[in-house]
């Protein structure tokens, strides 16, 4: 299990959504920019990382029950966007890695959780 913010601090990222709860564990993570893939395999609890920046991502998140978003390559969504994950409890966190980075080092962070 990882806390969102041990992942954050994994990743060097910032909480775009900053009154979000960052003890929230997380026992999974899943990586994709397609929305549809995200829909049909993503397990509820998961935190997504993507490179979209738009409501579909949020939209797509709230459906699924992801425990957050993390946009990977330096990218930041519109206010809009923010705005939308605040009001559904969504949190944000952006990071300058790539997603393959991203991955990389969440994926350390969790084997370092299980010793």
């Amino acid at each position: 299990m990882l806390t969102l913010k041990g992942m954050m601090t994994a990743l060097d990222g910032e909480l775009l959504t900053p009154e979000m709860n960052l003890e929230t564990e997380c026992a999974k993570f899943f990586a994709s920019d397609l929305m549809s893939d995200v829909l049909a395999f993503i397990q509820p609890g998961s935190i997504l990382m993507t490179g979209l920046v738009n409501t579909h991502v949020v939209r797509t998140a709230r459906l699924v029950e992801v425990a957050a978003i993390v946009i990977v390559q330096g990218k930041r969504p519109e206010r809009k966007v923010i705005d939308e994950a605040r009001e559904h409890n969504v949190p944000i966190i952006a990071t300058g890695c790539s997603m393959f980075e991203a991955c990389s080092r969440v994926s350390g962070s969790f084997l370092k959780g299980r010793r």
